[in-house]
C-alpha cells in the first residue's frame, strides 16, 4: 500500500532528522513507530500526509508517486485517501459531535445520496466507538477520552484507507489510553483500515501488528 524508500529531511536548526529512510506497509497492517522526541516521528507522518515535503527520496502510495502532485491533488489525497489523529482532538468547539464529524465532508460537496450514505457510515462508526449517544452534545460537555473517541470517527467518515494517528493517547489517563488502541484494532479488525501510529507508549506500540524505532533517522525492528 505505502512505499517509501530513501527519504531524507533537514532543517535549518536541527540538522538532518530523516536519513535515507525506508518503509513498507502493507494493506490491512497496523504499524507503530516509537523513538525519542525529536527523532522525526511527526515529521515522517506529516510527508507520509504531504503535510510537509521531503528534500530527497520516493513515497508511492497504491502505486502511485505522491511527491509529484499538484496542490489539489495533495488536498484530494489528505481528504480521501488518508485520515489524521493528533494528541489533541481538534474539535471544533460550536459544533456538535456529529457536526464535527460530518466537517470533512464539506469540502467535497457530496450530493444528497453520498451525503445519507457517510451519514449512515457515521452511525455505524459511532456505534462502533460507543459514542453514538453523544451526537447533539458539544466538545465541552464530553470527556477526553470520548473527544478523541469523535476525532477517530471524524478521520474515518470519508473511507480513508490508511490512518495516520500522531500520539493519540497522549493526552488521556492509563486506563482511556488502553481503551483507545483497542478501539483502533477493532476498527483495524472491522473496517479494514491499515493503521500507521506515532507513541511514546510502549504498551499502545506492543498491540501493533509491527512494531518499530526510529532513531539516527532511520527505521529498525522494535524489540518491544
Amino acid at each position: 500500500m505505502l512505499s517509501i524508500s530513501g527519504l531524507t529531511k533537514s532543517y535549518t536548526q536541527r540538522g538532518i532528522v530523516l536519513d535515507n529512510l525506508d518503509l513498507e506497509i502493507r494493506q490491512g497492517e497496523t504499524v507503530s513507530i516509537t523513538g525519542p522526541s525529536g527523532s522525526g516521528k511527526t515529521t515522517l507522518l506529516n510527508i507520509i500526509g504531504l503535510l510537509d515535503r521531503p528534500d530527497q527520496g520516493r513515497i508511492t502510495f497504491m502505486g502511485t508517486d505522491l511527491l509529484k502532485y499538484d496542490q489539489r491533488e495533495s488536498a484530494l489525497y489528505r481528504n480521501r485517501k488518508i485520515g489524521f489523529v493528533f494528541q489533541d482532538h481538534l474539535l471544533l468547539p460550536y459544533l456538535t459531535v456529529k457536526e464535527n464529524i460530518l466537517l470533512p465532508l464539506v469540502p467535497s460537496r457530496p450530493d444528497e445520496n453520498e451525503y445519507a450514505q457517510k451519514a449512515a457510515y457515521a452511525e455505524d462508526l459511532m456505534n462502533s466507538t460507543g459514542i453514538s449517544g453523544l451526537s447533539g452534545k458539544y466538545p465541552f460537555a464530553i470527556s477526553l477520552g470520548e473527544a478523541q473517541r469523535t476525532a477517530i470517527v471524524r478521520a474515518l467518515i470519508n473511507r480513508p484507507q490508511l490512518l495516520l494517528a500522531d500520539e493519540p493517547t497522549g493526552s488521556l489517563d492509563k486506563k482511556n489510553a488502553e481503551n483507545l488502541g483497542d478501539l483502533l484494532l477493532k476498527l483495524n479488525s472491522e473496517f479494514g483500515i491499515t493503521l500507521l501510529l506515532v507513541t511514546h507508549s510502549s504498551a499502545l506500540a506492543e498491540k501493533m501488528g509491527t512494531r518499530l524505532r526510529l532513531t539516527e533517522g532511520r527505521l529498525q525492528p522494535s524489540g518491544g
